[in-house]
């Protein structure tokens, strides 16, 4: 019998009190003995909305044969997913971020609502793993991450391509470069098969990054999501959670700053989503832990960038998990000293100690040794300047040309740049501006996939840059800013420009400006009309009186800083 006495689930299930409680997992099939064990959410973001997330109910049912078999009581419950690539280029991109931590909030609710003692987390798409990552580091409990895997790369006349080339087709056929046949051809086979998008894109940056941070067993993010090979990481995934439990070893102990420095350095070395910059500080914000853009930045910038993944270099995940995954990544990092090996990771061992035995490769193409580097420093760079006093981020991964300066032109929504940019209404030379897209503003902080997509297969996409205070989608390639802060609605810099006004952007060194002085700034500001959201009401107007600014993450709470308690000791 397990001792209870320091388990949540204790208020559930032990003593004469807790009958009502019991009857109801009786009614369920759950006997004495389950009942006396351990409690582990098993919680997953499984719906039928996109390929992302359709295995991960599979997968759940093998964390719990494996918590079963490790003497727990597994609980299976769900919560929402938006997926990026359907809600993308309309309103329905509002939601994404907003999901994120939506996701968080319903799994602590759950949690603290059945008094778990423990959670494994699966997730497949994009804002589904930081959310699930968030939730683990908020509530402190013993946590493991798993991965639902990636999709398959589909074929098209010979080369394997992505849901990527679909958005940048779009493009292609607005300015007469392909035909609708050709766009119709393409879509039906890009989507081969369950997983999240194929190239090094927010939900493979993050599923590298829960590898890195110590949240998820080793290699466990390599297999793509239809490989039942897969089960095999999700049992393991089960019997690690008890030891978990029997070590109390929690994720706080684990997320360090430390932690956080490695899964930036791995985002680096992927050339991974600028997602990942508004992610870490937010999950750092969970525990307590100052780590914002600018931190994140720095990381980035002394990081090579080695892994020659999509979108700016050839290679989908599945490439990466047969090169040897984030083991074989780590271990030429840390070789390189750009890891810290004594973080300790849910296997009970060290980064150092997961990675003994694990020789690089030399034969495989897709991870390169430190010594080689694609480019020395990381493929994704954070700016700072007049424009963006707060910050701002550009990934450069598979750029050749790192300075732009041009007049700005500019867009209060990403439909005026979209319909500029599908009717040709753009020059070469200019900087597309489109504000009014941050977490307040938007309000949600939209990704723009479906105008640089749009932009790129046109041809112009080294021909013209584009800066938000919204954000870009991992498979976003071309020279586009994102998390330009403070936000328009906030009264930032960007919110100020005009038609004309000369910007410049250096990612290397870092700087982002526009070419007015201080005066003029103040001079306009005090015209300054913040433009109002079609949001009044619901989950969005709530989302945008709490948010925070991208550049701690888009937080809607103080985090570890305003903890009275922390769940796990209830």
């Amino acid at each position: 019998m397990t001792d209870k006495s320091k388990l949540p689930s204790r208020h559930v299930s032990v003593g004469p009190s807790k009958a009502p409680q019991r009857s109801y997992y009786y009614a369920m099939g759950i006997s004495d003995e389950e009942i006396r064990q351990p409690f582990v959410g098993v919680a997953s973001c499984w719906n039928e909305a996109a390929p992302c997330n359709i295995a991960l109910m599979r997968q759940a049912a093998a964390v719990k044969r494996g918590v079963r078999e490790a003497k727990g009581t597994p609980f299976e419950f769900c919560t929402i997913t938006v997926t990026d690539g359907i809600a993308m280029g309309h309103e329905g991109m509002r939601s994404s971020l907003v999901s994120r931590d939506v996701i968080a909030d319903s799994v602590e609710l759950t949690m603290r609502g059945h008094c778990y003692d423990a959670l494994v987390g699966i997730a497949g798409c994009d804002k589904s793993l930081p959310g699930m990552m968030m939730a683990m580091l908020r509530l402190n409990v013993p946590s493991v991450f798993l991965y639902g895997g990636s999709i398959l790369p589909g074929c098209w006349r010979g080369k394997d391509v992505t849901v990527q080339d679909v958005f940048e087709i779009v493009g292609q056929y607005s300015s007469g470069k392909a035909s609708e046949a050709e766009v119709h051809e393409l879509e039906r086979v890009a989507c081969p098969s369950a997983g999240a998008c194929g190239g090094q894109y927010t939900a493979n940056t993050m599923a590298c990054v829960s590898e890195a941070i110590g949240l998820a067993l080793p290699l466990s993010s390599a297999l793509p999501a239809p490989y039942e090979s897969r089960d095999a990481y999700a049992e393991a995934s089960g019997r690690t959670i008890m030891a978990l439990i029997e070590k109390n070893l929690r994720p706080r102990d684990i997320v360090t700053r430390k932690a956080l420095e490695n899964a930036a350095a791995v985002v680096a070395a992927t050339g991974g989503s600028t997602n990942g910059a508004l992610h870490l500080p937010a999950m750092a914000n969970e525990v307590g832990i100052e780590f914002s853009l600018h931190d994140v930045a720095e990381i980035f910038k002394r990081t090579p960038y080695i892994a020659d993944l999509k979108p700016g270099g050839q290679y989908v995940a599945k490439d990466m998990g047969e090169a040897g995954g984030m083991p074989m990544l780590m271990r030429t990092l840390l070789d390189g000293g750009f890891l810290h090996g004594d973080c300790m990771t849910i296997t009970g061992k060290t980064i150092a100690e997961n990675l003994e035995g694990v020789v690089f490769d030399t034969s495989q193409k897709v991870i390169r040794p430190v010594t080689n580097p694609i480019t020395p420093t990381g493929g994704v760079v954070g700016l700072r300047g007049s424009l963006a006093p707060d910050g701002a981020i550009v990934k450069v991964a598979g750029m050749k040309n790192l300075k732009f300066s041009g007049p700005a032109r500019v867009f209060n929504c990403e439909e005026e740049a979209f319909k500029a940019v599908e009717e040709r209404n753009y020059k070469a030379g200019e900087v597309l501006v489109i504000r009014f897209e941050g977490p307040k503003g938007g309000p949600g902080m939209r990704e723009m996939l479906a105008t640089t997509a749009a932009i790129y297969g046109q041809g112009m996409g080294d021909k013209v840059a584009l800066i938000t205070d919204g954000r870009f989608s991992g498979a976003t390639r071309g020279f586009c800013v994102g998390h330009v802060g403070p936000e328009a609605a906030e009264g930032g810099p960007i919110g100020l420009l005009k038609d004309g006004d000369m910007i410049t952007i250096d990612a290397e060194t870092g700087v982002i400006d526009v070419a007015l002085s201080e005066a003029e700034l103040a001079e306009r500001r005090k015209s300054f009309k913040s433009k109002e959201t079609w949001y009044g009401a619901g989950a969005l107007y709530k989302y945008a009186q709490t948010v925070g600014p991208a550049w701690l993450g888009a937080c809607t709470h103080p985090g570890a800083k305003g903890e009275k308690h922390i769940y796990a000791d209830i």
